[in-house]
């Protein structure tokens, strides 16, 4: 497939799609119902989707039974990490071994023309990302991501917060599940927003943001504060009524849907002729610029309204060099008074 009918290639090979960010329509005004149907099913499949199914087989097959989640013990939390560490390495690993390992699809649909693993770097720990990485991954993001996990499964055994059951409010948590991606993009734009705060941004979440050229591997790999901020959305579902099904669908939408926004290519090519949208664009976008999109996809669009957001075109590099400009020109005459 011919990437370059999609988008185009500069001199350095970056790929840029002809198509900008679209904001979904779940918030328009005025509102466009037509619009918001034919987006529903995008909505759901194939991410959402699969989040859901993840989330049924941890707890038919993996999650202990009640009475034993009731007391916190290394048993059954090293169980949940190792779990979460096979998924994740399987997950993760297998989109790194075909499209940055073997590379089956060259740079084809590749924001960033360069494979990290080509440019050695200080940066990082043994100067490889890839390393790095992993090792962050492993030993920060998924240890985080299981804390959390145990926490909410133990206070949802032991009685702490309500536990709706499904043959009672059917109706009431299938809407959960649907605001779940909502109650994600919210928080992920609240704590990240937060740790762009300068002083945050040094000792945090430049850890992250290291990875400019993110892959797969650059995920999870986080600061632990960052890590456990991120993680610590399922912890709404100790606020509000719900079901640990349902909190468990809020942490694979973390931990799982952490992938999209750093595969590094807009499209995957699964098959001849078919490609899987990554929906990785937008958060492409920050990582490249580091101070637009502190949201995911925009389905509620906080970048928008607060003057951050960027969709990729030129126009949306010219909003942002405006308030860059403007942010300078604060800072110096702020160094002015101070002289």
């Amino acid at each position: 497939m011919d990437d370059l009918a999609f988008g185009t290639r500069n001199k350095r090979g970056d790929w840029t799609p002809h198509e900008t960010v679209k904001l979904p329509p779940l918030c328009a005004w005025p509102p466009r119902p037509v619009e918001l149907l034919k987006w529903l099913p995008s909505y759901l499949f194939p991410w959402n989707a699969f989040h859901m199914a993840t989330a049924l087989a941890y707890w038919y097959w993996v999650v202990p039974d009640v009475a034993t989640m009731k007391s916190l013990s290394w048993g059954w939390a090293l169980w949940l990490y190792a779990v979460n560490a096979a998924a994740i390495f399987v997950m993760y690993g297998s989109i790194e071994l075909f499209f940055y390992v073997r590379r089956k699809q060259g740079t084809q649909f590749k924001f960033n023309g360069r494979f990290p693993a080509d440019h050695p770097s200080d940066v990082f720990r043994f100067k490889s990302q890839n390393i790095d990485n992993v090792l962050r991954t492993f030993l920060v993001g998924i240890p985080c991501w299981t804390s959390v996990e145990v926490l909410l499964l133990w206070c949802f055994a032991n009685g702490y917060v309500p536990w709706l059951s499904w043959a009672d409010h059917p109706v009431y948590l299938a809407a959960l599940v649907l605001v779940a991606p909502i109650i994600h993009e919210v928080h992920f734009f609240c704590i990240h927003r937060l740790i762009h705060v300068p002083i945050l941004y040094k000792w945090v979440h430049s850890v992250h943001h290291n990875s400019i050229n993110a892959t797969p591997w650059s995920s999870l790999s986080m600061h632990p504060v960052e890590s456990l901020l991120y993680h610590a959305v399922a912890l709404w579902h100790l606020v509000i009524p719900s079901n640990p099904i349902v909190g468990l669908f809020q942490l694979h939408l973390a931990g799982f849907g952490a992938l999209n926004g750093h595969i590094g290519f807009d499209r995957l090519q699964i098959a001849k002729g078919v490609t899987l949208d990554s929906h990785a664009y937008a958060h492409y976008l920050h990582h490249k610029y580091f101070e637009v999109n502190y949201g995911g996809d925009g389905l509620i669009p906080l970048d928008l309204w607060l003057g951050t957001w960027h969709d990729g075109s030129k126009e949306g590099d010219a909003r942002m060099n405006e308030r860059f400009k403007r942010k300078r020109e604060r800072l110096n005459a702020k160094q002015q008074a101070a002289a």
